[in-house]
């Protein structure tokens, strides 16, 4: 039986080895050129659960820290709010494009958007470890470079959110809540510090 690690990579296209994958990501989330961001967490639940909770995309705001809000208009498309840097708000309508049950949700923004995107989630069974998810998103930040060091110096840009989220994401299905330093942060606000 032939060895197919050479050719298999289940790594995020951002810490992938191998540049055909990255290429291969950009392609398929018919990127032009933007920002590709790779992340993967695994969730100590099963499949099915994970992949349910995050197909309601009503869901979504209870971990992504900067969405403000997610208007679900059918089942394929969704409009988002999300907060920018300097206290604004961006916005886009987000359209599912390729879909398979417990296994991956694909989407694209459409035309007019603030921040053109696309990505995918797939979800993979894990055994008695649970699910990983794994995230890949393709994105063009408004004002380009200028905007993406704008955006990564407020805790904006998509790279870092996504780690976060992911990170959130997990918390609440293991645990049932997200641990959060608000009380802590409002404390010091309160002192002037």
């Amino acid at each position: 039986m032939a060895d197919d690690t050479a050719t298999r990579d289940d790594a995020p296209p951002t810490t992938s080895k191998r540049a055909d994958i990255v290429a291969e990501a950009r392609a398929a989330l018919g990127d032009a050129g933007g920002e590709v961001v790779g992340k993967s967490v695994t969730i100590n639940k099963p499949l099915a659960e994970v992949f349910a909770y995050f197909r309601d995309f009503a869901n979504l705001p209870s971990f992504m820290e900067n969405v403000v809000s997610i208007d679900v208009r059918d089942d394929k498309l969704s409009h988002w709010v999300v907060k920018a840097p300097g206290g604004k708000t961006v916005e886009w309508n987000s359209r599912v494009t390729d879909e398979a049950k417990n296994h991956h949700i694909a989407w694209a923004s459409e035309p007019g958007a603030d921040v053109d995107n696309a990505g995918r989630i797939e979800f993979r069974n894990a055994g008695a470890r649970g699910t990983v998810v794994t995230l890949n998103l393709v994105y063009d930040p408004p004002a380009g470079v200028v905007g993406k060091l704008i955006a990564k110096l407020f805790q904006r840009e998509p790279a870092i959110q996504a780690r976060r989220d992911l990170r959130r994401f997990k918390q609440l299905l293991e645990t049932g809540e997200i641990a959060t330093p608000a009380k802590n942060a409002r404390e010091f606000e309160e002192m002037g510090l």
